[in-house]
């Protein structure tokens, strides 16, 4: 998000023409696709995470 902020700062006139109603820096649409981005990359963390909780630590360095 660090990095994607100033993106959205700079290219705000051609978001501004491909959306129609939407201001470039509404803060109501950036905060909502933080949020989406967010939640996704959390989504995408936690199935593994979880998997591998699941998983019994001696059987699996027996396997390695």
């Amino acid at each position: 998000m660090a990095i994607a902020l100033p993106c959205v700062a700079a290219l705000g006139r051609l978001v501004e023409s491909q959306l129609f109603g939407v201001k470039a820096t509404d803060p109501r649409t950036i905060g909502l696709s933080a949020l989406l981005l967010a939640t996704a990359a959390l989504d995408a963390a936690m199935v593994p995470a979880y998997r591998a909780s699941t998983v019994n630590p001696v059987e699996a360095l027996r396997l390695e």
